[in-house]
């Protein structure tokens, strides 16, 4: 696999486009090596059946297992919704009670297709469907999304700099301060206009 790492980045991070590209480095291999089996055991898939559903080479997917492999957003998308999980399941670690997590914290993954980050900073706990993420993007290219798991609705609040994003057909415009609601089980995109910008994306499983 190319393009893009999925890393866990420590409390140094600098501002604008340097962010990204240093912060395509370590990951949290273990972790989603440990997720994945767990999950593909819950769901009583083997390897053949499970890289079959989501579309990827069962190598590619043993590699992940055995944390050799260098996961792509795209890949854990696709491996999630074959599992009929929560992407951040996947990547997030367990929590403590009480959790902080201070900017530049938290499993992060980022895309092949364009300068976008997404940092999870909440999983959805049991009972609820919900993850909560930090997205840090560049301008330059467009991040496009396939559908996800059917009944996502995806909510955005814009923090910094000015995006394009929401349902691929009809994109909207956001400044700091809105905030869009749209399908995330609809293809969509994130497309950064200005240098630094960032937002809070909750994802909902309804």
């Amino acid at each position: 696999m190319n393009g893009f790492r999925v890393f866990v980045k420590a409390n140094d991070m600098t501002d604008g486009a340097n962010e990204v590209s240093e912060a395509k480095s370590a990951a949290p291999l273990a972790e989603i090596a440990r997720a994945l089996r767990r999950e593909r055991v819950r769901a009583g898939l083997s390897l053949s059946e499970l890289a079959k559903k989501a579309g990827i080479a069962k190598s590619t997917l043993s590699q992940l297992e055995s944390a050799t492999g260098n996961p792509s957003v795209e890949t854990l998308w696709a491996l999630s919704v074959a599992l009929d999980v929560p992407f951040a399941r996947l990547v997030e670690p367990p929590r403590p009670t009480v959790q902080v997590l201070r900017r530049g914290e938290g499993p992060t993954v980022a895309s092949e297709r364009a300068d976008y980050i997404a940092t999870v900073l909440s999983a959805c706990p049991p009972g609820a469907r919900r993850d909560l993420y930090l997205i840090s993007a560049e301008p330059g290219s467009v991040r496009e999304s396939e559908p996800h798991m059917p009944g996502v609705v995806e909510h955005v609040v814009l923090c910094s700099g000015r995006a394009r994003l929401g349902l691929t057909e009809e994109p909207v415009e956001l400044g700091p301060g809105d905030y869009i609601a749209y399908p995330g089980d609809l293809p969509h995109v994130f497309e950064a206009l200005e240098s630094a910008t960032t937002a809070v994306l909750v994802s909902e499983h309804v």
